[in-house]
């Protein structure tokens, strides 16, 4: 079994920063787009509960309805505010997370760059290696050959 290299190890480590990288970007995005959906439904019940009063305007509507129309509107208001920091939070953790998944990337590239020159490198040391001892057995055979020739 071939002895385990110092860069060996240092890919395990980089595939497992970007293999943790990506899950973690997998549940940022997910969580960026409930976030997202959220603050569309909120912002659609909204414009449905604001058309829905306007109707009643024109349908004509007492004092307290239409004060509790417009405190409903405020309170609706006041959550898709939160829920819109929320959505831009969640933007800016994806944000961050595509940067570390980026970066965790690069790092694995580098180093699957630095192996394949070093496995090319060992294969060209094998190769010469080779070259080197069939030209030697080339030789023998041949002072081999001659001795026998002439004697």
């Amino acid at each position: 079994m071939p002895q385990k290299l110092p860069l060996d190890t240092l890919i395990e480590l980089a595939r497992g920063k970007t293999d943790d990288a990506a899950r973690r970007l997998g549940a940022l995005q997910s969580a960026q787009l409930d976030a997202r959906q959220k603050l569309d439904v909120l912002t659609q019940y909204r414009h449905d509960y604001h058309a829905q009063l306007q109707k009643l305007m024109q349908q004509g509507v007492s004092n307290s309805q239409w004060l509790n129309y417009q405190d409903f509107l405020a309170t609706l208001d006041g959550a898709i505010s939160q829920q819109r920091a929320a959505a831009q939070q969640a933007a800016l953790r994806l944000e961050h997370g595509r940067s570390e998944w980026r970066q965790n990337k690069r790092r694995l590239n580098s180093f699957d760059t630095l192996a394949e020159r070093a496995q090319r490198q060992a294969e060209q040391v094998q190769a010469r290696r080779e070259q080197r001892d069939s030209d030697e057995r080339a030789a023998r055979q041949f002072f081999v050959r001659r001795a026998a020739s002439a004697s």
